[in-house]
């Protein structure tokens, strides 16, 4: 049932997300991963999803788990490493890649949410990611066009939220958090405890509400660490 921007089933939130749809999803590694949606969504089954988020989980957790169900058609991300299902599908042509720096992959997002539909950046130039791109020399230096990201969807996960949908992220769990929510048409936010009106100080709102218009509360998260190291000391 939903209240407001409050709903209470992660089921009925992502219910609406359509095979074929673009879904920008915040999170760095497992740090402030949509996981609770994630989960709903690999339930309900959707497909030939365009991904656009950092990396794609690992093969067992976060956005590994939808490329286990073959659901992601493409991925847009920065750094894909710690997923052997992903080197598996791309190998075998299953799966679309298309590698971006990490700060031009933030800025193409940041420039979505914002209404810009393309920016020029000297990273890339000389390289694969410039082909078939638009270069543009200013001041005698080259740089390529790169356009912005909008999805049809985004995924984000905050530590706190009224319910307005202002949204506070806790330390490095904000990360892509708040550049996905300003560039989904229809922004989903799960967070671990929603205030009463007037519980949050505007000043460390991270996410202003009106980016966000569906809002779920989550709990017992696992919050995952990719690798666990140990240090011994002598």
């Amino acid at each position: 049932m939903k209240k407001g921007k409050i709903i209470d089933s992660y089921m009925e939130a992502i219910q609406d997300i359509p095979d074929g749809a673009t879904i920008i999803v915040g999170g760095f590694g497992l740090c402030g991963i949509p996981e609770k949606a994630i989960l709903a969504l690999r339930d309900k089954g959707t497909k030939d999803l365009t991904i656009v988020s950092n990396n794609c989980g690992v093969d067992d957790w976060g956005l590994g788990l939808l490329l286990a169900n073959k659901q992601i058609k493409k991925m847009i991300a920065s750094y894909v490493g710690e997923n052997k299902i992903f080197e598996q599908q791309f190998l075998s042509g299953e799966l679309e890649v298309e590698l971006v720096p990490q700060g031009t992959l933030a800025e193409r997002i940041r420039a979505g949410g914002a209404g810009i539909p393309g920016f020029y950046t000297a990273t890339g130039v000389g390289t694969p990611i410039a082909e078939g791109k638009e270069q543009k020399v200013f001041n005698g230096k080259t740089y390529i066009l790169e356009e912005g990201i909008i999805g049809d969807f985004a995924f984000v996960k905050a530590w706190k939220a009224d319910p307005q949908g202002n949204l506070v992220y806790r330390k490095t769990a904000r990360n892509f958090n708040p550049l996905a929510a300003m560039a989904g048409k229809i922004t989903i936010a799960e967070v671990e405890e929603i205030t009463k009106i007037g519980g949050l100080d505007p000043d460390y709102v991270h996410t202003p509400g009106i980016f966000v218009q569906r809002l779920l509360l989550g709990e017992n998260y696992e919050k995952r660490i990719e690798k666990k190291r140990t240090v011994s000391r002598a």
